[in-house]
């Protein structure tokens, strides 16, 4: 009688953990508008003003839906993902990387470095790059790349989802390309290089 007993509670227990689902999934749409301005920051680009009218409206919708729907189906809590977040490792890896692209600028325009499609950069065309610079252009690649991989890292470990780090270098590489300024380099998803 006690194993039947003991199984029915851990057959109940089973079934009521199974009820309690927590689905975690990577939130494109907030990463795609981190990642712009963060690109945009380090490209010394205007991020594009938004309209305040459209935006309060569709803010205020959607407090409303997700209110009703709150009251209609309880919902687990999970944490909610931040994409802005500004942790001081994140700004010291932005900061870095403005720095530095004012002297890789000038290798982008020239298409002797590219947007790689695993959203770093590479030499493209070596012979674009003078001889006696050679040694400093590898040197800002790979200080570059170091600290887009620590970014990447960061925002996925600040928002306490290591996983996330494919999803938003993904992100990342599409964001790059699409600030990208006319006539610099790329790879498309098959490693062929194209320019914008």
């Amino acid at each position: 009688m006690n194993v039947l007993k003991l199984t029915t509670l851990a057959a109940m227990l089973l079934l009521v953990g199974a009820c309690v689902t927590i689905n975690i999934y990577f939130p494109a749409a907030q990463a795609e508008q981190a990642a712009e301005k963060i690109v945009e920051d380090i490209l010394g680009k205007q991020a594009p003003k938004e309209d305040k009218g459209v935006w309060l409206g569709t803010q205020r919708f959607e407090r409303i839906a997700a209110g009703l729907l709150n009251l209609l189906v309880p919902q687990a809590q999970a944490a909610q993902p931040d994409f802005n977040v500004n942790t001081p490792q994140i700004r010291q890896l932005q900061a870095a990387m403005k720095q530095r692209n004012r002297s890789l600028k000038a290798y982008y325009s020239n298409g002797s470095v590219g947007f790689t499609r695993e959203a770093l950069i590479e030499i493209r065309n070596q012979s674009a790059i003078p001889l006696k610079e050679r040694a400093k252009s590898e040197r800002l690649i790979a200080e570059e790349n170091h600290d887009r991989n620590a970014l990447y890292r960061a925002i996925a470990a600040a928002n306490g989802h290591p996983e996330w780090e494919p999803d938003i270098r993904s992100t990342f590489a599409r964001t790059w390309v699409q600030q990208a300024e006319s006539g610099w380099w790329y790879q498309d998803t098959s490693g062929g290089w194209k320019q914008r």
